[in-house]
């Protein structure tokens, strides 16, 4: 996988959002003989551009500007490098809250700019792999949960086993062709819908009607 991060930092959309300083050109320079292709952009702009790896110059007069673009689009930042002059506690909060997967120090030298780079991008792609990882889990479960709780409601209102809830299920979403998740999502609203069991429509029963 190292390899071939390596391989992909040639072509990398790489937007740098930094002063125009003595610094920049030289950090501009450097991104390109890796084989990145560079955009700069200053101000601080509101929302998150369009590319794969963002290089972000932490300044203290643009700090509002900065927290008001960490705010933004959490789930689609691209990699996240911040550039660091100083090491108040100020400026350390501020890296630590723009959840930054990599820090390249001023002055900017090329050395150690490629190591900064394939390690922020590897971790980043860990990152991204581990939440698709989480969110199939979350739907995985529930989808069970549901499932659960439709065989609950047929168990309840037909008198049938769990296995017999199962496969009365399994057989209604084969028939309908969707997912047993799908279908089980189906019986649960209208049985909200509804809003009756054998229960209640036995209470319901014996009610006395108003007036009577």
């Amino acid at each position: 996988m190292a390899i071939q991060i390596l391989k992909d930092l040639r072509g990398l959309r790489v937007h740098v959002i930094h002063p125009p300083d003595e610094e920049r050109p030289s950090l501009v320079e450097h991104l390109r003989r890796i084989g990145c292709t560079v955009e700069i952009v200053w101000p601080v702009p509101d929302e998150w551009p369009a590319a794969d790896v963002v290089l972000l110059a932490i300044e203290q007069d643009a700090r509002a500007e900065t927290v008001r673009l960490l705010k933004t689009d959490p789930h689609s930042r691209p990699t996240l490098i911040a550039v660091v002059g100083y090491e108040n506690p100020s400026t350390l909060q501020l890296v630590l809250e723009s959840g930054a997967v990599a820090v390249v120090e001023r002055p900017i030298r090329p050395f150690g700019l490629l190591t900064n780079l394939t390690i922020a991008r590897s971790l980043w792609l860990e990152r991204e792999e581990t939440k698709k990882r989480i969110s199939r889990l979350e739907h995985k479960l529930s989808g069970i949960q549901k499932i659960q709780r439709a065989k609950s409601i047929l168990m309840e209102n037909l008198g049938l086993t769990e296995e017999d809830a199962y496969q009365s299920l399994r057989r209604q979403a084969m028939s309908k062709r969707v997912p047993m998740e799908d279908m089980a999502l189906s019986i649960i609203h209208a049985t909200e819908i509804l809003q009756v069991s054998p229960k209640t429509r036995d209470a319901r029963a014996g009610e006395t009607p108003p007036g009577s």
